[in-house]
């Protein structure tokens, strides 16, 4: 069985393979068209993708039979270049669409599959690629520009480099690009990108455990503010809501849709809810359950309760009328309410050590032999016991030294022990 054949059953269903790609590439696409039949005969419009996450739609003029993970030559300006097939079929389309490509857009043409002299001159491109970008960064820092060059590709040939660069204001680089098509002798392209096109390039792990977003499925990049922090309840710490790249994560603009829609259904934070034993004052709120606590003090916590955004508007409600509730709780949540939560505590160091019991200290106590009374001694009894008795008081000199009048009292049980021992060894 062919591997294109191969498909994992799952359940009363199928999953066919042929739409995974390489998951090692960024900005990866599943082809969820794959299993479809009839899907690889339109194979007119392809995807490749080249370094990073630069991405290309050509036409497939020569009826190619393509699939992921192709490399192929594609038709490039001058020259060619080289790259992987990363989407065919169906899909195409929707995602050139996606891209909002424009129809009057002159798409190219794939040339050939990579035959192995042009994977040569590829290779050989490629190596020269780091020490071109730190040559680069040399000479713009002696002409004093005020640009950081981030990457430099080389085409599939080798006829032509783009330069990939970042910069804070306007940069006349006319006099670079002279400078640096003297030193490498190709083609010069210059490319502004953002930070945030940096870090997906690069690539890395977020505070999440996962890989960027940036790098693995976003393309368009929407601006964030701190307002969409202030919106979901999140401290305005810079080290937290600051990515990989310096700027506010993209994944605070993810759930603000929600928290906007939720927060609608709750009262304004400026009101006051009046009760018969004082005034209580918006403290916090949890926007996605609903619930919301109020503080007696208007700057500190202090006689904390947490109630439901419908009791809430009952209370206001009542307060419009001139009405007093005894109570912020209502009497059926007061007959369910559980144990007060501290605030304090959810940010102890020690909340999750586990309290050690104390039931095995209070059976060993209980298992201990008491000591026998002297009463109980024998008249016969060997002049060993004597010394057995004292070894018992010197195993509780803590004790003895607390209670001074048992000591006492040991040391007239030792005299009158004496005579007798006289009496057996005589």
């Amino acid at each position: 069985m062919s591997d294109n054949n191969f498909k994992l059953r799952n359940g009363g269903g199928c999953l066919c393979c042929r739409g995974c790609g390489r998951q090692d590439r960024q900005l990866n696409t599943y082809d969820w068209l794959a299993d479809i039949p009839g899907n690889n005969e339109d194979q007119e419009m392809v995807e490749v993708q080249f370094k990073n996450t630069r991405k290309g739609y050509f036409r497939n003029s020569n009826h190619l039979k393509l699939a992921k993970g192709d490399i192929v030559a594609v038709e490039a300006n001058p020259g060619h270049d080289i790259g992987v097939v990363t989407l065919t079929g169906k899909l195409v389309p929707l995602q050139m669409q996606k891209a909002n490509l424009k129809p009057d857009v002159e798409i190219k043409r794939i040339y050939r599959k990579a035959k192995p002299v042009d994977m040569d001159k590829y290779y050989e491109a490629k190596a020269r690629e780091h020490s071109t970008m730190i040559e680069s960064r040399q000479i713009a820092k002696d002409l004093n520009l005020e640009m950081k060059i981030g990457d430099v590709e080389y085409q599939g040939d080798g006829n032509k480099a783009i330069f990939y660069y970042i910069a804070d204001e306007r940069v006349d680089f006319r006099q670079l690009i002279k400078v640096l098509a003297e030193a490498f002798h190709v083609r010069i392209e210059m490319k502004q990108i953002g930070a945030r096109q940096e870090a997906g390039r690069i690539g890395g792990i977020g505070p999440c455990g996962r890989e960027l977003c940036c790098a693995t499925w976003m393309t368009n990049f929407i601006s964030v503010s701190t307002g969409a922090a202030r919106i979901q309840d999140i401290s305005l710490n810079p080290q937290k809501l600051a990515g990989q790249c310096a700027k506010l994560k993209c994944c605070l603009n993810y759930e603000i849709d929600s928290y906007v829609e939720s927060q609608r259904k709750l009262p304004s934070k400026e009101l006051e809810l009046e009760t018969t034993s004082g005034t209580f004052y918006f403290a916090k709120a949890d926007i996605l359950k609903g619930e919301i606590t109020y503080s007696s003090d208007k700057n500190i916590l202090a006689n904390v309760v947490t109630i439901p955004a419908k009791r809430a508007f009952e209370i206001i409600n009542m307060n419009k009328r001139g009405e007093k509730p005894d109570n912020l709780l209502s009497s059926e949540h007061q007959r369910n309410s559980s144990k007060p939560i501290d605030l304090v505590e959810q940010e102890s160091l020690t909340r999750f050590d586990k309290h050690k019991s104390s039931n095995k200290k209070k059976k060993k106590k209980g298992n201990k032999p008491q000591p026998q009374a002297a009463a109980n001694v024998p008249q016969d009894a060997p002049a060993n016991n004597g010394n057995e008795g004292r070894r018992q008081e010197n195993k509780k000199p803590n004790k003895q030294h607390n209670h001074p009048q048992r000591k006492q009292n040991n040391h007239e049980k030792q005299g009158n022990r004496q005579p007798q021992d006289e009496k057996n060894q005589a």
